[in-house]
C-alpha cells in the first residue's frame, strides 16, 4: 500500500515538475502585502509591505534571479529564505536513536562535528513542486523518500497565504508515512525591515527587538551545538524580554554564537504564560519594528524555540536585490546587516531526552502530522 502510494505520488509531482522551472517566481497578493516564491527550497524571494509613507518596502533578502539560489548553495550557502529539514537546525555528531534505531546523517559542518539543516543536501535544495495556488496562497509538496539517511519516508506541504492586515501566514505539514521519525522543519527567512534603505546604516542594529517570552535560551558549545543545559537570559547580552535595540548588548555577546564569534545564533525558549498552551498562537512572541521604515513584525508560532541569527558571518560580498537599492547604486549586506528568525522546537531535542521535547520532534504514521505554522503581521510602529 505504502509502496503504491510512493510510486504514485512519485509520478504526480515528477509530472509537475517537467511542467513549470523550479527557478520560475510565482507571485501571491493581498491588501498590503506581495510575496514571491520559488519552488526551489519552497523559499520566499520577495515580501512587500508599506512603509510608514505607504510606500512598498522588499523586507527580505534574496536574489533578483532565481538560478542565483543555485550559485549560492554551491558557494556561500545561506539558505536565504527557503524550507529547512527535515530536521532544521544542529544534530550532534550527526546521530540521534529514536525507538532503538540509531541513524546517522552526514554531518556538513564544522569539518565533519555536526549535521545543519537536513544534511548535504536538505530539503533547502530539493526541487518542490507546486500542488494548488491562486491570487493569495501557494502550497508546494516534497516527498522525501528517506533522503540523507533519515528513517523512512515524509510527504511535506508547505503552504504561504498573504491577507490583509497585512499577514503572511506559513503552514509546514509533515506526515511520515511508514516509520518513527524526527521532523522539525523551520522557515529560514532573512528579514531587514529598513529594506537597505538608510545607505549611512545597512544593519538592523538600530532596529528594536522585543522577545517577552524568552527568558531561557539552549546554552551551546563551541560550535553551536547544545551542550544539555539550559540557560537564563537575565543580565546577559541575550536579553530582549524587555525592547531593546538590536545592536545596544551585541559586541557583548563574545562567544555566544561560537568559539571566537560574537552576535547571536541561539535558540530562545518560548515559555508562554500560564494561561496558554505551549504551542498557543494567539499572542506574539516577537516584536521587531525599524524607525526607519516605521515597519513593525509581530511573529506568532505554535512552535516552542525561536532560532535568530544576526548574520554574524556576513562580510559584504553579497548584493542586495534591486528592488532594495533606492537608487543609491550597488549596496551589499553587511555583517549584522539582517536577522534570520526561525520559528522551531527545541535544538537537538532529539539527543537530549532531559528536555522532554520527543513529543514535538518524533512522528510516526499514528500520530498526528508534524505542523509548524507561523504568521508574520506587519504594522506601522505606533499606529
Amino acid at each position: 500500500m505504502i509502496s503504491s502510494l510512493l510510486a504514485l505520488s512519485a509520478l504526480t509531482l515528477g509530472a509537475l515538475a517537467q511542467n513549470s522551472s523550479v527557478f520560475t517566481k510565482y507571485t501571491i497578493s493581498a491588501p498590503g502585502i506581495n510575496a514571491s516564491f520559488i519552488p526551489y527550497g519552497a523559499r520566499l524571494t520577495n515580501l512587500l509591505v508599506p512603509d510608514k509613507n505607504g510606500n512598498p518596502q522588499d523586507v527580505v533578502l534574496g536574489y533578483d534571479s532565481g538560478t542565483t539560489y543555485l550559485n549560492d548553495t554551491e558557494t556561500d550557502h545561506t539558505y536565504f529564505g527557503a524550507v529547512v529539514g527535515r530536521y532544521a537546525n544542529r544534530i550532534k555528531n550527526g546521530t540521534f536513536t529514536v525507538q532503538g534505531v540509531t541513524s546517522h546523517i552526514p554531518e556538513n559542518e564544522h569539518g565533519g562535528e555536526d549535521t545543519l539543516h537536513g544534511g548535504n543536501v536538505g530539503y533547502d535544495q530539493r526541487n518542490w513542486t507546486v500542488v494548488s495556488s491562486n491570487s493569495s496562497s501557494i502550497t508546494f509538496s516534497l516527498l522525501d523518500l528517506g533522503y540523507e539517511g533519515f528513517p523512512g519516508n515524509v510527504i511535506t506541504y508547505a503552504t504561504y497565504t498573504v491577507s490583509s492586515g497585512p499577514i503572511w501566514t506559513s503552514r509546514l505539514v509533515s506526515i511520515p508515512l511508514d516509520e518513527p521519525t524526527p521532523i522539525m522543519l523551520a522557515n529560514h527567512v532573512y528579514w531587514n525591515l529598513d529594506a537597505f534603505s538608510n545607505p549611512s546604516d545597512l544593519t538592523i542594529l538600530n532596529d528594536t527587538l522585543h522577545m517577552p517570552y524568552s527568558a531561557r535560551y539552549v546554552q551551546i558549545d563551541n560550535i553551536e551545538v547544545p551542550n544539555g543545559t539550559i540557560g537564563i537570559v537575565n543580565g546577559s547580552s541575550l536579553d530582549f524580554t524587555s525592547p531593546k535595540q538590536i545592536g545596544r548588548d551585541i559586541l557583548d555577546a563574545v562567544d555566544d554564537c561560537g568559539l571566537n564569534c560574537t552576535g547571536y545564533d541561539n535558540a530562545f525558549i518560548l515559555d508562554r504564560p500560564r494561561y496558554s498552551a505551549p504551542e498557543a498562537t494567539d499572542i506574539s512572541v516577537l516584536t521587531m519594528y525599524s524607525n526607519v521604515t516605521g515597519i513593525q513584525l509581530d511573529v506568532y508560532t505554535n512552535q516552542q524555540s525561536l532560532q535568530l541569527y544576526a548574520c554574524d558571518n556576513l562580510n559584504g560580498t553579497i548584493p542586495v536585490k534591486m528592488s532594495q537599492q533606492h537608487g543609491n547604486g550597488t549596496s551589499y549586506v553587511p555583517k549584522y546587516g539582517c536577522l534570520v528568525i526561525e520559528t522551531q522546537q527545541w535544538i537537538d531535542g532529539i539527543n537530549n531526552p532531559q528536555w522532554g521535547q520527543d513529543q514535538y520532534q518524533i512522528y510516526t504514521p499514528t500520530t498526528q502530522p508534524a505542523v509548524n505554522y507561523a504568521q508574520y503581521e506587519f504594522s506601522i510602529v505606533g499606529s
